[in-house]
């Protein structure tokens, strides 16, 4: 379905350029709040945000926009995104909103809607938005008109269901956890989850100053992290991104994990654990050797394509509980409804506190494959599906790969660009194919 500002997860883009403006976002709240009234009286929207300095500007103009439509508005402000999603569902609120722009730098910003049950709305509705924003605005008469509140303990209930999803017997009690923040939504949340469970709490990355979202912190510069776990002698180390719906860790010996081996280590917990696993979603771009360390353990494994949004489409389906991607976005839907950092670093933490286990032991089954991912730059135009070399490459390398590794070429969602990945055994062999496919990428 084509559509022209939603993208695999809501609107975003460089603030003060369209459409991440105010006047548009005043629209777009109008245009949401005349959806929801279509089958609602009075909707009510939750609205959360990161600490992006736009944020401020971006809230009041939704807010606007909303209550002009006659839909009732409640500010959460500064929240994670799982927050936000929680809070809809807990509040029976018709939407929650979400201002972020996730992982990015600061000078950009997004929105990202859930249904009333906490997911991430189909593209349906998205679809419906769009229809409403190129009608002229019907402005609702005063009478009608939305009122707008603050839920000043928002911050407070999600930690307390944060706080629920870790095994009630268990205890972080002795030891040091190092929590990063990236500046960003979790700030003020996520070192109070860690430590009234019982742990010493380092914190990093949780001084918000309104433009130092994801800069050299946080789940996208994992160095950070492991530089403080080693100098503060930590046990754990947890990265979130901006709006904190993903994860990195890292142990006691400053080894990084990502979330391809969090994942399988998910799966694997509830195994010993004596839960049934009939299957788990990855992306095109999980490591191999998780497929096949979870293939011997009598777990399916599907690919999905590249996106959250989309593991938890194939998860819906199946009706399977467990699903990610290596960026360290995980889902557990038997404790969320949506990827939630906080809430999975607990269930790693609950797996290695209950095995008394650290996580290269638990994780020594999977060993990744190197990943090697070029990009090659397409001409206007240019149908690298019809390049007869190319296709040859391809064949010949997945003939020599054969189950030792795999090749991956897509184009790219947002840049003129070809991506070739190459997985195998060794970084060399992984590092031949990824240029020769590169190269006859290039021969068109």
């Amino acid at each position: 379905m084509t559509r022209t500002y939603f993208g695999t997860d809501g609107i975003r883009g460089t603030v003060g350029t369209a459409p991440i403006t105010p006047d548009f976002v005043l629209r777009l709240g109008h245009a949401v709040g005349r959806v929801l009234r279509a089958s609602e009286e009075r909707p009510t929207v939750l609205i959360g945000k990161d600490t992006r300095i736009s944020g401020y500007m971006l809230e009041s103009a939704l807010e606007s926009g909303l209550n002009s439509a006659g839909a009732d508005v409640v500010l959460l402000g500064p929240l994670p995104t799982p927050g936000v999603a929680y809070l809809t569902r807990a509040q029976r609120a018709s939407l929650g909103v979400v201002i972020s722009a996730s992982h990015n730098p600061y000078p950009d910003n997004g929105i990202k809607f859930f249904s009333a049950q906490g997911s991430k709305l189909p593209d349906a509705w998205e679809a419906e938005v769009e229809q409403s924003l190129a009608q002229p605005p019907a402005w609702a008469d005063s009478a009608s008109l939305g009122r707008a509140r603050r839920l000043d303990d928002a911050a407070g209930r999600y930690i307390e269901f944060c706080k629920s999803t870790f095994d009630h017997d268990l205890t972080l009690r002795g030891l040091r956890i190092v929590v990063d923040a990236a500046h960003g939504a979790a700030y003020h949340i996520a070192p109070k989850v860690f430590h009234e469970l019982g742990a010493d709490v380092v914190a990093i990355g949780c001084a918000p100053d309104g433009m130092n979202i994801n800069h050299e912190v946080g789940a996208t510069h994992p160095e950070a992290l492991v530089r403080a776990v080693r100098a503060n002698q930590a046990d754990f180390g947890i990265a979130l991104d901006g709006d904190a719906d993903r994860l990195q860790m890292v142990d006691a010996a400053g080894r990084l994990y990502n979330g391809d081996e969090l994942l399988y280590l998910l799966a694997a917990d509830r195994l010993a654990d004596g839960h049934a696993v009939p299957g788990v979603v990855g992306t095109l771009m999980t490591n191999m050797a998780v497929e096949q360390a979870l293939t011997q353990r009598g777990v399916q494994f599907v690919r999905a394509k590249v996106g959250d949004r989309y593991v938890l489409e194939e998860l819906t389906q199946r009706r399977w509980l467990l699903g990610g991607e290596g960026s360290g976005h995980l889902l557990a839907l038997d404790r969320h409804t949506t990827g939630d950092g906080l809430v999975s670093a607990l269930q790693v933490l609950q797996a290695c506190v209950r095995s008394g286990r650290g996580l290269e032991d638990l994780l020594a089954e999977v060993v990744l494959f190197p990943q090697v991912l070029l990009n090659v730059r397409l001409a206007p135009q240019q149908d690298w599906k019809a390049n007869a070399v190319l296709a040859d490459a391809m064949r010949s390398a997945q003939q020599e790969l054969a189950e030792d590794g795999r090749i991956l070429v897509r184009a790219s969602g947002t840049e003129p660009l070809l991506r070739v990945m190459v997985e195998a055994r060794d970084a060399d062999t992984a590092n031949r194919w990824a240029r020769r496919l590169a190269d006859a990428a290039r021969a068109a």
